[in-house]
């Protein structure tokens, strides 16, 4: 029997960041665009070996010379105004947020199963911040601000949205960056295997036969 997913960890980039054929793995299948193919081959998944942080950067300065527009990373001005903006899209579409890290480069969000699949989640979340940053005028009109649609990871158990939480909140401290905290951030209780829980539930019976 295979398990129930009850949360997303949901992760996507700024713009310039993460290229298809970015040294240290990807998610794409297809360079689409040429003037990228002479920085380097697509390896799709993420690499065991991990290059050092000096090649990474090495492939970015390159790689910022040959895209449209400049690497704009979120400024702390920038990051308070994309947390406002998913504060919007929390209450409106009645989300549950377990965590949240805006960093400079990419953003990760854990948010407990809803109706909406986890790449819709993503495009409102986009939307929403893509729109305020530029009513702020904290961006250009035509620069763009998200790299792509992202990515998702399952989360099928209490433990695996633990252990996802807590490498969330260290994304900002192993950069240097203060801790975040963010008032849509709801407190895991376990769900849906909380205090008072029915044990008969489709998840509960799903997490015991697994």
């Amino acid at each position: 029997m295979s398990p129930i997913v009850i949360a997303y960890h949901l992760i996507w980039t700024i713009y310039g960041y993460w290229l298809p054929n970015d040294p240290r793995g990807t998610s794409s299948h297809v360079i689409r665009r040429d003037i990228f193919k002479d920085l380097g081959v697509l390896h799709h998944g993420r690499k065991r070996v991990q290059p050092a942080s000096r090649d990474i950067r090495a492939f970015y300065a390159r790689a910022e010379q040959k895209l449209r527009f400049l690497i704009l990373d979120l400024s702390p001005r920038d990051v308070a105004c994309v947390a406002e903006a998913f504060a919007q899209v929390i209450a409106t579409f009645r989300y549950t947020c377990y965590a949240c890290a805006i960093m400079p480069d990419h953003v990760h969000l854990v948010i407990r199963k809803h109706k909406h699949l986890a790449e819709e989640m993503i495009a409102n979340f986009q939307r929403a911040s893509h729109l305020l940053l530029r009513e702020r005028k904290l961006r250009d009109l035509d620069h763009p601000i998200w790299g792509g649609p992202g990515w998702k990871v399952f989360l099928d158990h209490p433990d695996e949205i633990h252990r996802t939480i807590g490498y969330v909140e260290r994304n900002p401290l192993e950069i240097g960056l203060p801790a975040q905290a963010f008032p849509f951030v709801t407190p895991y209780d376990g769900w849906p295997l909380h205090p008072g829980h029915n044990p008969a539930s489709p998840y509960a019976r799903r997490m015991r036969a697994n």
